[in-house]
Formats: C-alpha cells, sequence, structure tokens
C-alpha cells in the first residue's frame, strides 16, 4: 500500500475514534487529560482507563499484524525525561497536542489554534538549529 494511504487510513481512524468519543461519551479524546483524570479522578476514571489501554492494545495488535514492531534505540533515562518534559509541556499548555490540534481545532478553540501554531513552529525551529549544530 502506498505511504500517502496509510497516512490517509491513520487520520481517518484517529478522526473516527475522536468522534466516537465525542458523540458516545461527550467528551473530548486529549490524550494528557484522559491520562491525568484517570490517575487523580477516581470519578469516571473506568472510561478514561479503557480508553488508554484501547490505545496501548491496539497499537501492539497492528503493530505485530503489519510486523512494525521497531523497539526504541534511545537511553531509559532519556525517555524517562523526555515523558516527564512533555507531560510538564501539556499541563503549561492546558493540553497536548493530540487534545488542541485534533479536537481543539475541530471546535475552532482560538487557545488551540494558538498552541498548535505555537508548537509547531518550536518544531519548526527545533530541527532547524539541530540541523545547522550537524552541519546539514
Amino acid at each position: 500500500m502506498h505511504p500517502y494511504l496509510w497516512s490517509l487510513l491513520g487520520g481517518l481512524l484517529i478522526g473516527a475514534a475522536t468522534w466516537i468519543l465525542v458523540a458516545g461519551l461527550g467528551r473530548v479524546a486529549g490524550i494528557s487529560g484522559i491520562a491525568a483524570n484517570a490517575m487523580f479522578s477516581p470519578r469516571e476514571s473506568g472510561w478514561r482507563f479503557a480508553f488508554l489501554l484501547g490505545l496501548i492494545v491496539g497499537g501492539a495488535l497492528f503493530a505485530f499484524a503489519f510486523n512494525r514492531i521497531s523497539p526504541s534505540i534511545a537511553p531509559k533515562g532519556l525517555l524517562i525525561v523526555a515523558g516527564l518534559l512533555v507531560g510538564f509541556g501539556t499541563v503549561i499548555g492546558s493540553g497536548c497536542t493530540s487534545g488542541h490540534g485534533v479536537c481543539g481545532l475541530a471546535r475552532l478553540s482560538m487557545r488551540s489554534l494558538i498552541s498548535v501554531v505555537s508548537f509547531m513552529a518550536v518544531g519548526a525551529v527545533t530541527v532547524a538549529v539541530l540541523r545547522w549544530m550537524q552541519g546539514a
């Protein structure tokens, strides 16, 4: 299958999952909010754990089914620090990329638009700086 078709299929699945969660439970599929509330808010945590489990199990099933298992080569300590920084950033930014980019923009949220523009710009600058430092 052509890579563009895989990308299209992935986008359709994300959109469908987001819509199903909003239509079924009236909840936004921001992963950081779902994860934080699952851990720190016992009320309504059942569907949150089920959603997170579905993300993990679904990804693992597709990885096994399509033989796309690729273990990380990054040091474990670096992964932990990166995860903590991402978590801290989602608290400061009032949500994660999935919450702002997929759900917030679909709801025409100005806060999400500003967030998406901000993290896309920082990402572009980071890539440019890293390429410059590597002499590319």
